[in-house]
């Protein structure tokens, strides 16, 4: 996004904000969808559930992980056939709002999902397309022995369709070779519910986590790796199974900037400390630890040289709100506006917004045929904490 935008977006609606490009994740979407040929791509809506406004062609389903997350595809008019609902923990109401809705496939990932779905739909008289969330060794999905167990017994499920499988270990895999052994693992269960169950599934949704660089460039042609890399495993993959991949940080990270201005300068014991209007509270980058690693950031409006070391704090009273502990900026002055870049994932739902009752930021959509649109303004959060 160019940067006379961003200035635009940041007097036009002040800060802190967050810019999302849909143009952008239009074009990562579509890049992904190349690699991949004629895999269907599925974005996990809990990534960033603003981009679901310009959800591009490219993607063909949605994954829902939340009975909150329903209802915002409900009040975006979100196609239900395109929903995956999935979620570690649904009740009978979550389920029956999401069979309501029409929601294309429910995810189940215990047997307890397996009998409220198969219970809510007899209630209903409809039948459910229902994929079994196959465990990697934590608290979601079930026991691979308890999903042959499952399959066996398919035929008491009367109102259910057992159509496939969900397997997602994780997110963040930097070596294809990770990716690599998922796929086999995940291979190896389904030739084993083959030969167990005679079982072949129909649909085969799985998440390999590529990762997303945020703090070491060039980002795009990094990015352009992991996805061939990765496109190669996933092809290999869909010769064998009706795959489908889901991807929400990869798919996602490259459309988001967040703009936060200074508030105050000071020095104190030879330190540069900058105070912006933002903090930690609206922005993480996944694998930031103690401050230490410099995202993409810059000064907008300034074409001087990038030669004071700053400290960047945000807005709370903890010494833990460090946005970067050491950055080389040109000089600043309050009011600069700063823009952090490659968040276009995750960040603007994962914030601790609560903390101190400190304003929400406000979130904007750009795009070259619409411009800037404000869709969420800012929001006082003290009414949340009294």
């Amino acid at each position: 996004m160019k940067n006379e935008i961003l200035l635009n977006a940041a007097e036009k609606f002040g800060t802190p904000s967050f810019v999302f490009d849909t143009d952008e994740f239009a074009r990562q979407a579509d890049s992904i969808k190349s690699a991949l040929g004629d895999i269907p791509l599925c974005f996990s809506i809990k990534a960033n559930p603003f981009l679901l406004h310009a959800l591009p062609e490219s993607v063909s389903r949605v994954e829902v992980c939340s009975p909150g997350e329903l209802t915002i595809c409900q009040k975006l008019n979100v196609k239900p056939e395109t929903i995956i609902y999935s979620g570690v923990n649904k009740g009978a109401d979550d389920i029956s709002r999401a069979v309501d809705y029409g929601a294309g496939i429910l995810t189940a990932e215990s047997r307890l999902h397996v009998e409220l779905i198969d219970r809510v739909c007899l209630e209903k008289g409809k039948k459910a397309e229902v994929i079994l969330r196959l465990t990697s060794g934590n608290q979601f999905g079930i026991d691979p022995d308890e999903i042959i167990d499952i399959i066996l017994n398919k035929e008491k499920y009367k109102a259910i369709d057992f159509i496939g499988l969900h397997y997602y270990s994780g997110t963040q895999k930097k070596n294809a070779s990770v990716i690599e052994k998922d796929i086999r693992r995940f291979e190896e269960f389904i030739e084993r519910l083959e030969a167990e169950c005679g079982y072949v599934p129909r649909h085969v949704e799985y998440g390999p986590g590529a990762a997303a660089d945020y703090f070491v460039p060039p980002y795009d042609e990094k990015d352009n790796e992991t996805l061939q890399q990765t496109a190669e495993l996933l092809k290999g993959f869909a010769k064998k199974y009706p795959l489908t991949v889901e991807m929400g940080r990869f798919l996602a990270s490259s459309c988001g900037t967040y703009l936060t201005s200074v508030a105050d300068i000071k020095n104190n014991l030879g330190t540069n400390y900058v105070i912006c209007d933002g903090g930690i509270n609206h922005l993480k980058y996944y694998g930031q630890t103690m401050a230490m690693q410099v995202p993409p950031i810059i000064l907008l409006g300034s074409d001087k040289a990038y030669d004071r070391s700053y400290t960047l704090c945000g807005s709370l009273c903890t010494t833990a709100d460090l946005l970067v502990r050491k950055v080389e900026l040109p000089e600043l002055k309050i009011g600069d506006v700063l823009a952090f870049g490659r968040c276009g994932a995750y960040t603007i739902t994962e914030g601790t917004v609560l903390f101190l009752s400190r304003t929400m930021p406000r979130v904007m959509l750009f795009s070259e045929k619409d411009g800037l649109r404000l869709v969420r303004d800012f929001y006082e959060t003290f009414n949340l904490n009294c």
